[in-house]
């Protein structure tokens, strides 16, 4: 089809803040950094981050990606994906002779943290998350006989524990904010002493992603969400986009996955991306709509984010050293030794997290 011409009543909402987050920019920096500190291949304990783009990136550049433990040879480097692991799984590594790099988001592994805490204190924990997600895999495993799921505020009912004074709730961190807390309400009123976390799991990149999506939802008719299938934030933000209003809302991993019937009767589109997302797919999306006569963008500000997190602290060591010291049996003790040190730790060489 010819070009439109850009109409004065068609504008694009773009979501701000939207795409990746501290935890999603040092995972990927990570894997990037180890293939450059120890060459290929580095092996990854499932998709680093939920994003079919960024796994098909770092495959082309040498990181192998396998769902079990088991499948990396020994001698080998491992790494933990952003959404964390149990503590089985670093057994296995350790079983395996792998040298692991652990690349778990610091949120993440607060949760974690905070598992471990309650359960020893014997309080039976409800984690509020979708089954079957790695990270809700990941936490469970930390205390699995202290740990009940509940997926929804339809679980509720079927929940039972062994102390109603000693309950404690945490949550996985890409849940939508509404969501959990009407799950939160329900336990309280099954279990009037419920405690609440130190601080609230749901990560802060999720819930400034979904309160920008809010204030676009409710004045656009179509909302666009740059994001793959598997990604809990992604699908979330869909759901958002409807709830605060808009007639369709889509979840796309490109924009060539946009279809012309969607923008019948549309005048104002909204655009945002999950928190795994790198931005090159949104420029993409945008290009796709200004050919469709969508040019005028304007930029919904919910928050401003300058956070970052320093790079996993392994890459300062000489992996590959270790993990063959590991397989030669000389003790592999995991020593500080010198390393090619280019990972320095800051996390901020690529600012991606600041928006």
């Amino acid at each position: 089809m010819g070009r439109m011409t850009a109409s004065p009543g068609r504008r694009v909402l773009l979501a701000a803040p939207r795409g990746y987050c501290a935890g999603v920019d040092r995972a990927v920096i990570a894997v990037e950094k180890a293939l450059e500190q120890y060459g290929a291949p580095v092996y990854v304990r499932h998709e680093i981050v939920h994003n079919k783009y960024v796994v098909q990136t770092l495959e082309k550049k040498g990181a192998i990606f396998v769902e079990q433990t088991e499948e990396v040879p020994p001698g080998n480097i491992v790494m933990f994906s952003a959404h964390g692991v149990a503590p089985v799984v670093h057994e296995e590594a350790e079983r395996g002779r792998l040298a692991t790099i652990d690349a778990t988001c610091p949120l993440v592994t607060k949760v974690h943290k905070e598992a471990v805490r309650f359960a020893n204190d014997d309080y039976d924990i409800l984690l509020i998350g979708h089954e079957g997600h790695e990270e809700v895999i990941g936490t469970s495993g930390e205390a699995p006989e202290h740990i009940t799921l509940v997926d929804g505020p339809e679980d509720v009912a079927k929940v039972e524990v062994r102390d109603e004074s000693k309950v404690v709730w945490l949550s996985q961190t890409t849940l939508s904010v509404d969501e959990t807390m009407e799950t939160v309400d329900a336990l309280k009123e099954k279990f009037p002493q419920l405690i609440s976390p130190p601080s609230d799991d749901i990560c802060y990149a999720t819930q400034n992603r979904q309160l920008a999506v809010k204030q676009m939802g409710a004045q656009a008719e179509l909302v666009i969400v740059v994001g793959s299938r598997n990604s809990s934030n992604s699908k979330r933000l869909v759901e958002v986009a409807k709830l605060a209003g808009s007639r369709e809302a889509y979840l796309v991993d490109f924009a060539d996955e946009i279809e012309e019937a969607w923008l019948e009767g549309v005048t104002t589109v909204g655009v945002t991306s999950g928190a795994s997302v790198p931005e090159l797919l949104v420029e993409q999306v945008l290009e796709w709509l200004s050919q469709r006569g969508f040019e005028d963008v304007e930029l919904v500000k919910a928050a401003e984010e300058s956070i970052t997190f320093s790079l996993p602290k392994e890459l300062r060591r000489d992996l590959r050293e270790e993990a063959a010291a590991l397989v030669s049996e000389r003790g592999g003790a995991g020593t500080e030794s010198s390393g090619t040190g280019s990972g320095t730790g800051s996390g901020t060489e690529s600012g991606t997290s600041g928006e």
